[in-house]
């Protein structure tokens, strides 16, 4: 990540018991425009090591004034959600990167879909400024439990009206995705951002009723999971590395100075693809194929054997 922001925390709120907000203000001139489905890394200088989460930008896009976030604080957290929930106030500044978008509108569909669980509702909070402003034709269904995960429900009910629905898992509400899929025009889409088994349900009732890849979108953050150590050695360099259970091979790579280009950090993009020579992997990306996967990996949620070394192409 090179191009960095030097920006201040202006606010905080506390939306849920696991759900804070964060409004950042740039120390010198505006903040960089951005498109709505964008995100930000966070530079999280926690104990022990630097990580760099990925963020939905949730403000208006036509605010340049700001941008906001939102952060859940995750039960297995390595660090990064507890730090912003634990550590972070107004006043102090943080690093972030500029603004990358890999989850933007289909300029040309007729009606927009949006499915949101949990977290996941922050990308939409920036495209429903957008799709409201252009008079756009569109739905949200947003899965979350009440007071927990529902972060902005009162706000979207209240605003939306009847383009909003709402599944409440403490009251035994379900969203039935299958339904999603019934008399919807020609030239819909559907968008969905939240934890993996409901974009993996979504993905594979599509692929059932005929929809081209293309008019489905999604977009998951996740931090890589941990594993076993295992030792990298750089081909060009020489250099070995010891990448730690807890650590991803991207982390490592950077802390040794080793840049990586990198976008999601969580195996989607495919920004982050590196050829290996030797060794084995254990793939975890959602980007690569079979073939590819035989000659390249996504070092930011991949991993070599405990046994052996993972000979890299850098």
């Amino acid at each position: 990540m090179s191009a960095m922001l030097e920006v201040q925390v202006t606010a905080v709120r506390q939306l849920t018991p696991v759900v804070r907000e964060f409004t950042f203000a740039a120390l010198d001139g505006s903040l960089p425009g951005f498109s709505c489905g964008s995100h930000v890394q966070v530079v999280l200088p926690t104990e022990g090591r630097t990580l760099r989460n990925a963020y939905s930008l949730l403000s208006d896009p036509r605010d340049r004034g700001t941008y906001r976030i939102a952060v859940r604080l995750q039960d297995d957290s390595r660090g990064g959600s507890r730090y912003l929930h634990e550590r972070v106030r107004v006043g102090d500044r943080l690093q972030i990167g500029v603004p990358s978008n890999l989850f933007a509108l289909h300029s040309q569909a007729r009606h927009h879909i949006l499915v949101a669980g949990g977290i996941g509702i922050t990308p939409f909070m920036a495209y429903l400024s957008e799709l409201q402003g252009q008079g756009a034709s569109f739905e949200l269904h947003y899965a979350y439990r009440s007071g927990l995960t529902d972060a902005y429900a009162n706000e979207l009910r209240e605003r939306l009206g009847e383009r909003f629905r709402g599944y409440d898992a403490a009251a035994g509400q379900r969203l039935h995705c299958a339904e999603l899929f019934s008399g919807k025009p020609l030239g819909s889409h559907l968008y969905v951002c939240g934890p993996q088994r409901l974009l993996d349900e979504l993905k594979t009732l599509a692929e059932c009723r005929g929809w081209s890849a293309g008019r489905l979108h999604w977009e998951a953050f996740a931090a890589p999971e941990p594993g076993e150590p295992f030792t990298v050695e750089l081909a060009r360099s020489g250099q070995r590395l010891q990448v730690a259970g807890d650590h991803s091979l991207l982390e490592a790579l950077e802390a040794a100075g080793v840049e990586v280009p990198n976008l999601c950090r969580g195996g989607v993009c495919g920004q982050c693809t590196t050829r290996y020579l030797s060794g084995a992997v254990e793939h975890r990306d959602h980007y690569l194929d079979e073939q590819q996967r035989g000659a390249a990996l996504m070092p930011c949620v991949s991993r070599g054997g405990c046994s052996g070394t993972l000979l890299l192409d850098l």
